[in-house]
């Protein structure tokens, strides 16, 4: 064979072989996305804070528009370096009681945490697969693995989910929840729509508005009524190129005995005060503290932020119930040090008198008889 016709098959290869790449990327792609916006438009009409064919923040919030900011977006890329830990992450192996206790938390990783209130089990945005992305071999990786098996979950009475962007709402997840429980899924208003485009029963979903609510029952009635309640959040949707086709939103979790508060994804907002005069005070707070930047302050809290969000669900009171922070350590999303949320989250809460715990991902806290604290990642940088 001559040079030349060495290099064309070389070149065939090497095209081939990227070709095989770009499909393996593309694959699933469509069915990920999950419903159309015709598909998602009549469930939305009639919501508070639908409008011309999209959902809308109370506050006004300026969007992420990357276009608009090329020298923004270099400096993000370059900031995104240091957004992973120098170390290996630690994990705990999950305890698993029989029976949910009167109130804790595992918490799994960015924002997918299981909390036990009760004698019932919540499992909040459950995102089990390697990336946050429509793709499985494009988008943000784990910094480190799920704790535990997606089918070794103890049983659980329902799924919230916050809103349904990649690092929230996992098409590949769903699927698997839809055969390893029996949990009803309490979605925000639209984000239905991707869970049936997904296979998920009628029958087990459940679509709420902001300040609407679904009651969990004991059939056998040896639990009481456990309430849950869509809060107003201050954020954004979108899985495609269409922005604000769903709603999104945080969860009240209202017990006879105990109230926990699930933030999901949100920048501050007033509704933090809103929802507490309501449904508070809470005895356990799930606040995002991390994937802050200043390009996009009114749509992600950052910890003094989530400090201040804690105290306004308290009524006030900043050293009321326990905040355990959540959207951080598992996905790197943006330009700040990996350990940068935790660190400010530790000074602001010690400074309004805030009680903080932070697990490391599988722990399990009973907030009856917390564990010491312990600074585990202050050696992963």
């Amino acid at each position: 064979m001559r040079p030349r016709t060495l290099a064309a098959a070389a070149g065939g290869l090497a095209g081939m072989t990227v070709l095989g790449w770009v499909l393996r990327a593309l694959d699933g792609l469509p069915a990920s996305l999950g419903a159309s916006v015709s598909a998602i438009a009549p469930t939305a009409t009639g919501a508070r804070s639908y409008r011309d064919r999209q959902f809308h923040n109370t506050e006004p919030a300026a969007p992420i528009v990357v276009r608009d900011n090329p020298s923004g977006l270099l400096s993000m890329i370059a900031g995104m370096r240091e957004g992973r830990p120098k170390g290996s992450i630690p994990l705990a192996e999950p305890e698993q009681p029989a029976a949910p206790a009167d109130l804790a938390v595992t918490w799994y990783g960015h924002a997918s945490a299981l909390i036990e209130i009760d004698g019932y089990r919540v499992l909040t945005d459950p995102v089990w697969s390697e990336r946050v992305s429509p793709s499985r071999l494009v988008g943000p990786s784990r910094i480190h693995p799920a704790p535990v098996a997606l089918a070794d979950l103890p049983p659980v009475d329902a799924v919230v989910i916050s809103h349904d962007h990649y690092d929230h709402l996992d098409a590949d997840t769903i699927a698997t929840l839809v055969t390893t429980q029996q949990a009803v899924f309490v979605v925000p208003i639209g984000v239905g729509s991707h869970l049936r485009h997904w296979g998920v029963p009628e029958g087990r979903i459940v679509e709420l508005d902001w300040g609407c609510s679904y009651s969990l029952t004991d059939p056998d009635g040896a639990r009481r009524e456990l309430t849950i309640v869509c809060a107003e959040a201050r954020h954004f949707s979108g899985r495609g190129l269409v922005r604000n086709t769903t709603l999104w939103a945080g969860w009240a979790l209202v017990g006879p005995d105990h109230r926990a508060y699930f933030g999901g994804d949100t920048g501050f907002t007033k509704a933090f005060a809103t929802t507490g005069a309501q449904w508070g005070p809470f005895d356990l707070t799930l606040l995002p503290i991390g994937a802050y930047d200043p390009h996009w302050a009114d749509i992600h809290m950052n910890p003094e932020e989530a400090v201040r969000a804690h105290a306004d669900l308290c009524l006030g009171e900043p050293a009321h119930g326990v905040l355990v922070p959540i959207h951080w350590a598992t996905f790197n999303l943006a330009p700040h040090p990996w350990a940068e949320p935790v660190h400010r989250l530790v000074d602001a809460a010690a400074a309004a008198g805030t009680e903080i715990a932070v697990p490391v991902p599988g722990q399990r806290l009973d907030l009856r008889d917390l564990p010491p604290g312990r600074s585990w990642w202050e050696d992963m940088g």
